[in-house]
């Protein structure tokens, strides 16, 4: 069983855009592809108890009274938790806490975590035995047990959660789950899965974002085990916390906004921290041998045509137990004024689809909020656009969950007619999976 030494990948930054602007243009567009590689292993031998966890993972489940309708939702979620388990590889610091109103810990108990290995694997699932459904819902107290039992061990990096729930979030005030995500926002990365229809998107979603993690649904809970496995996988690929993108922009430039446009959509603009003069970080979190694509847009002084600049300097930063930061890797972005039309006005593939992908998502989900609120006029409109854009980028997944809530009559104008008998499964996954994007098609 591989285990991941303390070096880290490789990173490169790409930068795509169209540096050229009119004479008296002042926003610059850039897509940013960042990509590790190689993050480098101890050979296949487990790491010695002493060396360190090289990372560390608490699953939380859903235990509350509605995980017993049907009672086959709460063995599936058993069977899930012990496969995710038995996926966390040898050296690993990891606890399960049992959620309904209040926390628990479940395994190991005594507000610690264990070192996998065969017998504390072993111990865990025996442990999830005692799982009963029982009381209520409040995920911001999951949370907050999860935070304790990753600063119990200050010395780990990289820190993931898994969070399963079939309900919505009934048993405490909005306000205090909001506190909570403040709290533990850059303190650990947290998955969040809903199984069934029963829970709250926008819930799961806003726990996901702000922890930096991902939300999807689970529909028939038979499926918890193979979506845990997967998740578990993913989260033993990461090899590095804590990456910052930082933007440096010259005098009198200004950035309008950062976002994440892939392998999902998440908006990093007010979670940017002041890195001195003219530079701010943004958080990406952990990272694995993967790749993802952000969105840059900074305005700058306008300039008469022949002059140039540089708009920005991208930098990936990681943070030193000095209080220093390594650079990464850096990419360069340029602001060209010109009087040549055909330059300035081309826009950049990888501009122009990602934008396209923004638009996909948000009219989605306006269309599925207008259905909700009895508009079928305007949910017909937006899904039309959202069937156009889907078509038009060969975004095939979206597209596929399309036709399962509308028919589509033409997919290159967006003419669509609302199905009948949509099931709350189709329209929620539509929904949660609406956030996901794909890349350029080559």
């Amino acid at each position: 069983m591989a285990v991941l030494s303390r070096s880290h990948p490789s990173f490169s930054v790409d930068i795509f855009q169209n540096e050229y602007l009119a004479e008296g243009a002042r926003e610059v567009n850039a897509i940013v592809t960042v990509t590790a590689t190689g993050g480098g292993t101890s050979g296949g031998q487990p790491l010695a108890r002493d060396a360190g966890a090289a990372a560390a993972v608490v699953i939380m489940v859903d235990c509350s009274g509605s995980m017993d309708y049907p009672s086959a939702k709460l063995r599936n979620a058993r069977e899930a938790t012990a496969v995710a388990i038995d996926t966390i590889r040898d050296g690993v610091a990891f606890a399960v806490v049992a959620g309904t109103h209040e926390a628990k810990d479940l395994y190991p108990g005594g507000g610690r975590m264990a070192i996998a290995d065969r017998a504390t694997r072993a111990q865990a699932k025996e442990a999830l035995r005692k799982l009963t459904a029982n009381g209520g819902t409040a995920i911001g107290t999951w949370l907050t047990k999860a935070k304790q039992l990753f600063d119990s061990r200050a010395d780990i990096a990289i820190r993931h959660g898994i969070l399963l729930t079939d309900g919505r979030n009934e048993h405490e005030k909005a306000a205090d789950l909001e506190r909570v995500l403040g709290q533990a926002a850059g303190s650990f990365t947290v998955d969040c899965r809903g199984v069934g229809t029963d829970w709250e998107v926008t819930e799961l979603r806003k726990i996901a974002s702000a922890l930096l993690g991902t939300v999807d649904i689970v529909a028939e809970p038979s499926g918890l085990a193979d979506d845990f496995q997967q998740m578990m996988v993913q989260a033993m690929g990461k090899q590095v916390a804590d990456v910052a993108l930082r933007v440096w922009t010259p005098a009198n430039a200004v950035v309008k906004f950062v976002k994440q446009v892939a392998p999902s959509l998440e908006d990093l603009t007010d979670r940017r921290a002041d890195a001195g003069p003219r530079a701010g970080d943004y958080p990406t979190g952990s990272w694995g041998d993967e790749s993802r694509d952000y969105h840059v847009c900074v305005e700058v002084p306008a300039a008469e045509v022949g002059n140039e600049m540089l708009a920005a300097r991208i930098s990936l930063l990681l943070p030193q137990p000095d209080g220093t930061s390594e650079v990464l890797s850096q990419g360069l972005v340029r602001a060209v004024w010109t009087d040549d039309l055909a330059s300035s006005t081309r826009i950049s593939p990888q501009v122009a689809h990602f934008t396209g992908q923004a638009e996909l998502a948000s009219s989605i989900q306006e269309g599925l909020e207008a259905h909700r609120a009895g508009d079928v006029d305007l949910a017909t409109a937006k899904l039309g656009a959202a069937v156009r854009i889907a078509h038009r980028t060969g975004n095939e997944s979206t597209f596929k969950l399309l036709q399962k809530v509308v028919d589509v009559v033409d997919p290159k104008e967006g003419t669509v007619r609302f199905r009948k008998n949509v099931s709350e499964a189709d329209s929620m996954t539509l929904d949660t999976r609406s956030t996901k994007t794909v890349r350029v098609k080559k």
